[in-house]
């Protein structure tokens, strides 16, 4: 019997490496339309591959992912982040997991993973058919007797938006301040549920760093329907309750009484971060003790509701993750073959699947390629 996986990437490794461990005698044959492969796992975590996550931060699926939670809970089951780590650790990829609960190889390099499959997918006689497009996977059959879609996402696909991006924001004042973290703020898009939280990097063109991305992750079908002209909430306080961030702020300017407010930054804020807000709103080089409660009521709503505008969307790195895809009611929750198609399956990004970075979508690829190669043996054994 044979199967032929269509993407050359992180879930179609994993996928046909799986497929041949668990039923020797399948042929496996990997297609991809470019002359090389897992070059997406070359790039992603800035070249060290960020492959999963311990999960030890995450109480709900949902927070991590936007997309496709409730059908990784079930999914989890069978091969969740725990027999990932196992896996790359007996297969010759020692990890190591950083303090943000992020899982790296011990290298530092996704090398280390790309040659990992390599060897694998040689050891299993898995074959390669290199600058291989396949238009339309059904044409396959019956030369196949199973056919898995492993083509990754893609912004140019039918429902397909992308996923995962920085926010384009033209303020030069703003966008001087480059390199600026503020550790714990807080992001929302008005009018709607979209928020999230996290370290937050001002960039030469807007905003990024992990609360603006799982905002982009989070609201990504939203923002593609806006045009990706919204506007953008920021929470420099971190901190929920704007009654807290008032006590905080009148204690704050009573104890600085006699000093100029530039030179009291509250909640830890960068100096030249600071000077920015207060010249926002007017308020540089006045003291402290000056200030009277009209203007204590807007610094407190310039720390927990400073207004921006989005205008446009910036590529996180090299790396593009994609909202959308093959929908989840299209596949069988348990093996994700196509309901509509018999022995077809799709694995990875591919499916309306898509998790925030912290290596959540790798862990998706791990995931849904070992529930196809379970179900593909599932076939096998009932012929």
């Amino acid at each position: 019997m044979k199967l032929a996986v269509i993407g050359g990437g992180a879930a179609g490794f994993f996928l046909a490496i799986h497929a041949k461990d668990l039923m020797p005698d399948l042929e496996v044959v990997i297609f991809e339309q470019q002359h090389k492969v897992l070059s997406k796992v070359k790039i992603s975590g800035g070249g060290r591959c960020n492959c999963t996550n311990t999960f030890a931060d995450v109480t709900d699926l949902k927070q991590v992912y936007p997309r496709g939670a409730n059908l990784l809970k079930r999914l989890f089951k069978q091969f969740g982040p725990q027999d990932a780590y196992r896996w790359f650790e007996s297969h010759g990829v020692p990890l190591v997991v950083q303090e943000d609960q992020c899982v790296f190889p011990a290298a530092q390099d996704s090398q280390a993973v790309i040659s990992c499959f390599l060897r694998e997918a040689e050891r299993y006689g898995v074959q390669l058919r290199l600058g291989t497009k396949v238009g339309n996977p059904e044409s396959l059959f019956p030369e196949y007797d199973f056919v898995a879609v492993t083509i990754g996402g893609t912004p140019k696909g039918e429902g397909c938006v992308p996923s995962l991006f920085t926010f384009s924001i033209d303020d030069p004042s703003l966008t001087s301040l480059m390199g600026t973290v503020v550790e714990d703020a807080m992001v929302s898009i008005p009018g709607t549920k979209f928020r999230t939280r996290g370290p937050l990097l001002v960039t030469h063109w807007g905003m990024s760093g992990p609360a603006i991305l799982k905002l982009s992750s989070h609201a990504a079908r939203h923002l593609a329907e806006c045009h990706y002209q919204s506007p953008l909430l920021v929470n420099w306080a971190g901190e929920s309750n704007a009654e807290t961030v008032h006590a905080y702020m009148e204690d704050l300017i009573r104890q600085n009484a006699q000093k100029f407010v530039d030179n009291v930054r509250p909640y830890h804020l960068q100096a030249r971060l600071w000077l920015y807000l207060l010249g926002k709103v007017g308020m540089q080089g006045r003291r402290c003790g000056e200030l009277g409660k009209k203007n204590l009521n807007r610094l407190v709503e310039l720390l927990t509701n400073d207004t921006y505008r989005i205008t446009g969307r910036g590529q996180y790195k090299d790396e593009f993750v994609t909202c959308g895809g093959i929908s989840l009611d299209c596949v069988d929750k348990l093996t994700l073959e196509s309901k509509s198609i018999p022995n077809l399956f799709y694995a990875g990004e591919v499916l309306d699947i898509d998790g925030v970075t912290g290596g959540f979508n790798f862990q998706a690829a791990w995931t849904t390629a070992y529930a196809v190669a379970k179900g593909i043996e599932k076939k096998v054994m009932q012929h």
